[in-house]
């Protein structure tokens, strides 16, 4: 697979991982980063990205719930705010976090603001574990 197609296929993986659907990206930014080590910085970049849209997508999908309904981890989104979201890389508590804060109408830059940055670490760290 070439350079931009691997970098392709981590953003796009990256994407669908933080939606409702399952999916393995950590595994894709090893690939990545194996075979191209020179593009660290960009496979970074890419996999914070396409993970924060794919967190925003499950945000917008809480903003679409009816407020009659009652959803998982609202209070807690609620007493912490949109910090709370710098959670939204953990394994299945990530994405219902994501649909409460789209819930509660919490500010969508600042949401996707702390969602970047918790994604982004975590990257970061599996980047630095495979050095």
């Amino acid at each position: 697979m070439t350079e931009t197609a691997s970098l392709f296929a981590l953003f796009t993986s990256s994407f669908l991982a933080a939606t409702l659907l399952p999916g393995g990206s950590e595994a894709v930014l090893f690939g990545v980063l194996k075979a191209y080590p020179h593009t660290l910085w960009m496979a970074l970049g890419l996999a914070t990205l396409g993970n924060t849209l794919g967190g925003m997508v499950s945000f917008g999908m809480g903003w679409l719930v009816p407020q009659s309904k009652t959803l998982k981890h609202v209070e807690r989104v609620r007493r912490f705010g949109a910090p709370i979201l710098v959670l939204a890389w953990v394994p299945l508590i990530g994405d219902a976090l994501c649909l409460a804060a789209g819930w509660l109408r919490l500010n969508p830059w600042q949401a996707a603001l702390w969602m970047a940055l918790g994604k982004a670490a975590r990257y970061g760290v599996i980047a630095y574990a495979m050095g």
